[in-house]
């Protein structure tokens, strides 16, 4: 009985210990299933702040990101803006050596028309001086002659009244006329084909003029012919009042031309004097005299702009 009655104690005693052992474990586990809750709790709470804090710099990143982007963009405009400022540059740089190159060029050759300018204007002093001789020779040959032929003190040209070399209308040389034309031609062409002036000139002529009354045609066909006919009197083989080396110069330089009414005389109130128009011109020109005069007119036409 004692026997039953201590086994039965000590199987209580062992349940009692496995029950006590048990509730112990469960409220271990229990706290460490508390702690592994807060524990848990506690990171996915850190979790979702970590989480919040990527998402906010991965938002920042994204606004940093867009930032640089037009940061870089603006770079890439600007690159470009003084890529094409560069290049403009370059551009103006060669623009500007062409046009450094351009004025060395001009500035050559404004030396050389400068050179060409005085070798020119020498030149054009020379004729001016050997025209303003030639004319004065003209006048001393002529001045006290009985032939009163006035010699044009600008040009040098001579005119001779037609009704002394023709009759009204014709084209023939009258006999009177060929007598003057004796006594003139020879202290003519002893003057300006000499040995001192024969070198510069380079042309006589010979020129018709009538006066208004009539057509312009008539009048060319008939102030032509008339100089032809002086012309023509003046260069024949025959020609006694030449020799035959001033008949070959004459021949050389002499050129004729009809002037019609082109430039009539006017008297002093401005009328017509057909008398006066009605007549024929020795003239002379030198050589180079057309090119040095239009030179001068282009310089001057060109300082008065």
């Amino acid at each position: 009985m004692r026997s039953r009655i201590k086994n039965k104690r000590k199987t209580d005693e062992e349940t009692s210990y496995w029950l006590s052992y048990s509730d112990m474990m469960a409220a271990l586990l229990l706290i460490f299933v508390l702690i592994i809750s807060v524990t848990m709790l506690r990171a996915k709470i850190m979790y979702d702040q970590k989480q919040n804090e990527l998402l906010g710099k991965e938002n920042e990143l994204i606004i940093q990101s867009d930032a640089l982007e037009d940061e870089r963009k603006t770079v890439a405009s600007q690159q470009q803006l003084l890529d094409e400022q560069a290049l403009t540059l370059q551009s103006q740089q060669i623009e500007l050596k062409q046009k450094e190159e351009t004025l060395l060029r001009q500035h050559q050759l404004l030396d050389e028309l400068q050179k060409i300018m005085d070798e020119q204007q020498a030149q054009l002093d020379k004729i001016i001086g050997v025209r303003s001789e030639l004319i004065e020779a003209l006048k001393e040959e002529f001045d006290d002659s009985d032939l009163s032929i006035a010699v044009d003190e600008q040009t040098g040209a001579i005119t001779f009244d037609a009704s002394i070399l023709f009759d009204y209308n014709e084209i023939n040389l009258k006999d009177s006329g060929k007598e003057f034309l004796d006594e003139f031609l020879p202290r003519y062409v002893n003057i300006l084909l000499g040995p001192k002036y024969r070198d510069y000139v380079s042309e006589i002529m010979i020129e018709g003029h009538t006066d208004t009354e009539g057509t312009y045609i008539y009048n060319l066909e008939l102030s032509q012919k008339r100089a032809f006919s002086v012309a023509k009197y003046c260069l024949t083989d025959d020609n006694e009042v030449l020799t035959n080396s001033q008949l070959e110069s004459l021949q050389s330089v002499i050129t004729v031309n009809g002037r019609s009414y082109s430039n009539p005389i006017y008297d002093k109130n401005g009328e017509v004097d057909a008398e006066a128009s009605r007549r024929v011109e020795f003239l002379f020109r030198l050589k180079d005299e057309e090119m040095i005069r239009e030179m001068i007119e282009i310089l001057n036409s060109e300082s008065n702009q």
